[in-house]
């Protein structure tokens, strides 16, 4: 590879500056790789992708193994691009995936060692012009998959401005729960790590409980998580201390006011919110973790430039430019979206005194009869009602207004669904008021902690 990537001279520095050094803990405490170890198995996986041309697709499946730096590292050398892929996808989301991104080698593991197996029914894409070094999967706003194209110097660049804006140092220890195959878990821990030498803790588990445990264990000293794991820990009895956890960092889906200040209140730390997306990384961060309203993300990350699209409006898109930007979707491109150095998210963003704050999604606003409903205003309406500990609003078809609102609350046993009606039309308008609310045990999100409205609105599809 050449010396111009940006991310393998940041490793040379890394590996030189901290060679003996632990770089992966497992969640007992103990060391799984240091520095040197990483860069041995990355020459040692080099030989295992010999035969693959460059430029070619190899996607990753591998969970958060301790592997992956290293299989990074030899495919920049290598110069293939990684497709990372999350374990929880179907069988048949992998294979429309494959098929997309025309990868030629699937990557895997057991519980040993990852295995390579080539995929002989796909030929390397025609890149048209410089060969990505990643490509991270988004669904966007179909069903359909696509990819993001990154270079290794736009992954730097969202790596620094993450651990500048927040703060992390190799002097830290990153707790990884979070997916690394996602946007969120590669630029906070795997980036990090490569480009920075900040050391982290891997771990495959998802019960909360067991998570918190291995936080006390392994002295963390930064968490970053999901607002389901927060809403968990604080509901739970019995913690452990947490000395060395300096900071909680919550991204995925927006923080509830409600478990913010629950968890403060439980473990005397603030957590600060972490707005980003798959097309350019970092776009905003609580810095001052002020628990002041549902959904605040703060102010734009060091480095980002923000444009309000409609300042006019109560709350408008936005257009977020920075180094970290990726270069366009593939295999077909938008560029009235993502192109030039800039993002178009489809979230809704309102400016507060403490900084901006996502009120919804543009493909989220229900149409009830030409009345536009903002589903997260209904979701706020819900959660102050006594023993509502979440809901999740979305639109289904109907006959006569097009689409009706309807919603899924997780409550105390003392709630009905009489008494959230009876509050939804007493402090909602009437385009506002679900037609049904149903009363589930759980709210299904994915691990990237984000609920599907389209899948709620699949499941309670009226008969």
């Amino acid at each position: 590879m050449k010396s111009s990537d940006g991310l393998l001279a940041a490793w040379r520095q890394t590996v030189a500056r901290a060679k003996d050094s632990p770089a992966i803990f497992d969640t007992r405490g103990e060391v799984a790789r240091r520095f040197s170890d990483i860069e041995e198995s990355a020459r040692d996986f080099q030989t295992k992708i010999d035969s693959f041309a460059e430029s070619s697709v190899v996607a990753l499946q591998i969970g958060n193994h301790k592997d992956w730096p290293s299989i990074l590292i030899a495919c920049l050398r290598k110069r293939l691009v990684v497709l990372p892929l999350e374990q929880s996808i179907s069988h048949q989301q992998r294979s429309a995936a494959l098929s997309v991104c025309h990868a030629s080698a699937l990557v895997n593991c057991d519980d040993i060692a990852p295995h390579v197996h080539k995929l002989h029914n796909n030929t390397s894409p025609n890149w048209d012009g410089e060969a990505p070094a990643l490509l991270k999967l988004t669904s966007g706003t179909t069903a359909a998959p696509r990819a993001v194209r990154f270079r290794s110097e736009q992954l730097l660049a969202d790596c620094n401005q993450i651990c500048e804006t927040m703060g992390i140092s190799d002097v830290d220890l990153n707790f990884g729960v979070i997916p690394i195959s996602h946007s969120y878990g590669f630029s906070n821990l795997l980036t990090p790590l490569i480009a920075r030498g900040v050391p982290m803790v891997l771990s495959r588990e998802r019960m909360p409980r067991a998570v918190l445990m291995d936080l006390a264990r392994t002295n963390t000293t930064v968490f970053p998580g999901m607002p389901v794991f927060y809403q968990a820990f604080s509901e739970m009895e019995n913690i452990p201390a947490l000395p060395k956890l300096r900071l909680c960092i919550s991204a995925g889906a927006p923080l509830a006011l409600a478990v913010g200040r629950r968890f403060q209140d439980k473990f005397n730390r603030p957590i600060h919110s972490f707005y980003g997306a798959s097309e350019c990384g970092g776009i905003c961060y609580d810095r001052n973790a002020f628990p002041a309203v549902t959904g605040l993300v703060g102010q734009p990350m060091r480095g980002v430039d923000l444009e309000v699209i409609d300042p006019m409006a109560s709350s408008s898109q936005i257009r977020v430019r920075s180094a970290a930007v990726g270069d366009g979707y593939f295999p077909e491109s938008d560029k009235e979206k993502l192109s030039g150095g800039f993002f178009v998210p489809d979230d809704l963003l309102t400016k507060t005194e403490n900084g901006l704050r996502i009120v919804g999604r543009i493909s989220d606003v229900i149409n009830v009869a030409g009345k536009k409903v903002n589903p997260m205003e209904v979701e706020a309406h819900l959660l102050r009602f006594r023993g509502v500990r979440q809901a999740a609003v979305f639109g289904r078809a109907s006959a006569l207004r097009n689409e009706e609102v309807v919603a899924c609350v997780v409550a105390s046993p003392a709630v009905d669904e009489a008494g959230l009606l009876d509050f939804c039309r007493r402090g909602l308008s009437g385009w506002q008021v679900p037609k049904r609310v149903f009363i589930v045990d759980a709210i299904p999100a994915n691990e990237r902690g984000k609920i599907s409205r389209r899948e709620l609105a699949r499941r309670f599809a009226a008969s």
